[in-house]
Parts: structure tokens; C-alpha cells; sequence
């Protein structure tokens, strides 16, 4: 019974935590360009879109090699 209670007593600091760092990925994906040349910029960048949650159609889209934009 007093591992049952430790582990819930240790569930919000683990909740807390995680939470912090979903926002913290999000903050960076929306303030930040989508890198689309640089290898490793551009895998650290999907690593957290991850931690982000940013999935589907919430994810940024890289500019064109032309320009800015699609148009």
C-alpha cells in the first residue's frame, strides 16, 4: 500500500514536469523558422515537433526555395 501512495504522491511533480516540456517544445516550434537545408537542424526541429505535439496541419511548413510562401 506504501508504494501504491509514493507512486501517486510522485505523479504530479512526473506530470509537471512533461507538461513543462510539451510547452517549452512549443514555444521553440512556433518561434522558430522550419529549417529546410540543414540536416541536423532539421532533425532536431522534428524531434520537438514531437515533444510538441505538433501534428497533422499544426505542424509549419518550410518556405519555398524560390521565396517566401507558396504564391
Amino acid at each position: 500500500m506504501d508504494t501504491i501512495l509514493s507512486l501517486l504522491e510522485a505523479v504530479p511533480a512526473w506530470l509537471t514536469a512533461i507538461l513543462g516540456l510539451v510547452s517549452a517544445a512549443s514555444a521553440i516550434t512556433a518561434l522558430t523558422p522550419t529549417p529546410r537545408d540543414d540536416e541536423i537542424a532539421g532533425k532536431l526541429y522534428r524531434v520537438l515537433e514531437v515533444l510538441a505535439l505538433n501534428i497533422g496541419r499544426a505542424k509549419d511548413q518550410p518556405a519555398n526555395r524560390a521565396g517566401e510562401g507558396t504564391e
